[in-house]
């Protein structure tokens, strides 16, 4: 392996790939291992990535493949960096109440994928958040694939970088305090757009 290459370059899987020894398949496809390793939603890592899916696709960017160690998660057809975080009431473990929604806005360093280098200033590396809440609060009827279940707050980061500069996380009371914009699917881009224009101005 030589000293310089960049990144891998991924291809979007179908799902129907197999698994594979000494060139022979076995009787498993990459979909199986998709759903055995990603059928918990409620699992705090796995709706993460699902509101991150959620808010791609509101924005017209859920092509390609996610890449775990971005800056920030997600960047619209016209630039516009954006961080999600998610929280939920109902979690998949027992519970003997509702959980408090918190979200992690901490400021971080970050790595670039193409240099391979730490950008070791500690600041917030996005545009705009997306606060996604998992609103329902039935454990018998909860479904994250239910997009009339999510709430979706929208909030560009200067307000964040302003009003919360060094906090680590916020609640969701904070994140209206701080005058974030509650929407529903299909109304986060323009919200995304609004909140972009704002730090323009």
């Amino acid at each position: 392996m030589s000293a310089d290459q960049g990144p891998i370059s991924v291809k979007r899987k179908t799902g129907i790939e197999p698994f594979h020894q000494s060139g022979q398949t076995i009787e498993a496809t990459l979909q199986d291992y998709w759903t055995w390793g990603s059928s918990n939603l409620l699992d705090n890592t796995e709706r993460g990535m699902l509101a991150e899916y959620i808010v791609a696709l509101d924005l017209g960017v859920a092509t390609g493949a996610r890449y775990e160690w971005e800056a920030y998660d997600l960047a619209t057809s016209e630039g516009v960096k954006v961080e999600v975080k998610s929280s939920a009431y109902i979690q998949s473990w027992h519970q003997d109440r509702l959980s408090t929604l918190r979200f992690n806005i901490a400021p971080h360093e970050a790595w670039d994928a193409e240099t391979n280098e730490f950008d070791r200033t500690v600041r917030r590396r996005s545009d705009v958040y997306v606060f996604c809440v998992l609103a329902h609060k039935d454990q018998r009827s909860i479904d994250p694939l239910n997009l009339d279940q999510w709430a979706f707050y929208v909030l560009d980061t200067r307000v964040l970088d302003a009003d919360a500069t060094h906090q680590k996380s916020i609640g969701l009371n904070g994140v209206l305090k701080l005058g974030a914009k509650k929407v529903g699917f299909g109304m986060i881009q323009e919200a995304v757009q609004r909140a972009h224009k704002s730090t323009q101005s």
